[in-house]
């Protein structure tokens, strides 16, 4: 997802992170203790964490997957911390050759965790290299061309690669074996959601009612990435338009100027919905052509937007495409056709 795809995102400039970004940053948990939800998960990782300390070793690699926002890079920097080691980031696109990952690799120290982001998106040929580096620790690399080529192997120190990913079905099979633990993050309650709004608004000295937080929990798409963006501009509108207090109301009124409405749907989810029963009679609708006509990558559409649609009941996905339901309808005030209605009914 490029800050395009996110209208509450900022912009990258001159290729680093935004001043938006780095506070969110400054939001991000550093321990396992202080990590609100994925609870099945955090005790298993406490168990293998204290396992792998107890025994002096490095942890064995992990596989965080889940859809974007739910807390993949968080849990990444949490490990290292937890295991008292340092951390490298990285991601698939930017290992291009099999040298890029190998000068990350030769600089990394005993038992340091490799984070690689986006790890289904790495090039084959530095996917092959990564196996020998995963299971016994060394890398083969060739040295030269033509007749004069000869295979170098290099010793790596033991390290622990932690790969993050929003598409598992894409990473290929005998890299996915490789990882001894795996972890599907799931999409987040309201409650949990409320926790993690009252834990940013400490941090970010606001003064936040209950009621606000989880009202700002409610409309944050389950995800908590979304989650403290709108916590970010309700404090805008709480400090210019208001007493600096984030009540109910507050968080309602900002957020319906930030055109987030009730069930946390915004305004390309709105016209996506309305396009499929306005423009294709409800559906079915070929992801294709919705993407042209929204004009929205059709990726973007598929992993962002539609996730959330179809975990609340507004869309459905069907072999023949994309289905409004009855539920779309009453949320946004329309009557199906005679043709749409049989479909529903």
């Amino acid at each position: 997802m490029t800050p395009h795809d996110d209208p509450l995102s900022c912009r990258l400039v001159d290729g680093g992170p935004c001043a938006e970004d780095q506070v969110l940053d400054s939001l991000r948990p550093l321990r396992l203790a202080d990590y609100v939800g994925q609870e099945e998960a955090k005790a298993n990782l406490s168990v293998f964490i204290a396992a792998a300390r107890q025994r002096g070793e490095a942890l064995d690699h992990v596989l965080l997957h889940g859809h974007p926002g739910l807390g993949k890079t968080t849990l990444a920097h949490i490990l290292a911390a937890e295991l008292g080691v340092g951390i490298t980031a990285t991601s698939g696109p930017v290992l291009e050759r099999p040298g890029d990952l190998a000068a990350i690799l030769t600089n990394l120290q005993p038992r340091d965790v490799l984070f690689v982001d986006e790890i289904h998106r790495l090039n084959h040929v530095v996917e092959e290299v990564l196996y020998p580096a995963m299971e016994d620790f060394h890398l083969d690399l060739i040295i030269g061309q033509g007749p004069s080529a000869r295979t170098v192997k290099l010793d790596l120190a033991p390290f622990t690669l932690v790969g993050a990913t929003t598409r598992a079905g894409l990473i290929t099979p005998p890299l996915r074996d490789r990882f001894g633990v795996q972890v599907r993050v799931d999409f987040y309650t309201p409650q949990e959601l409320a926790l993690i709004v009252n834990r940013s608004a400490r941090i970010l000295g606001l003064d936040m009612d209950p009621e606000g937080a989880l009202e700002i929990a409610r409309r944050s798409r389950a995800t908590p990435r979304i989650a403290n963006r709108l916590l970010k501009r309700v404090r805008d509108f709480a400090q210019v338009e208001a007493d600096g207090r984030v009540s109910r109301e507050l968080a309602d009124y900002a957020l319906g100027r930030l055109g987030v409405d009730n069930s946390g749907l915004d305004r390309l989810d709105r016209e996506l919905l309305s396009t499929i029963i306005q423009k294709f009679d409800g559906g079915p609708v070929g992801l294709s052509n919705l993407s042209a006509a929204v004009g929205e990558e059709a990726q973007t559409l598929e992993e962002v937007y539609e996730p959330y649609l179809i975990q609340q009941g507004f869309l459905k996905r069907t072999p023949q495409g994309r289905v409004a339901t009855a539920r779309a309808y009453e949320h946004l005030g329309l009557k199906p056709s005679r043709g749409a209605q049989d479909r529903l009914f």
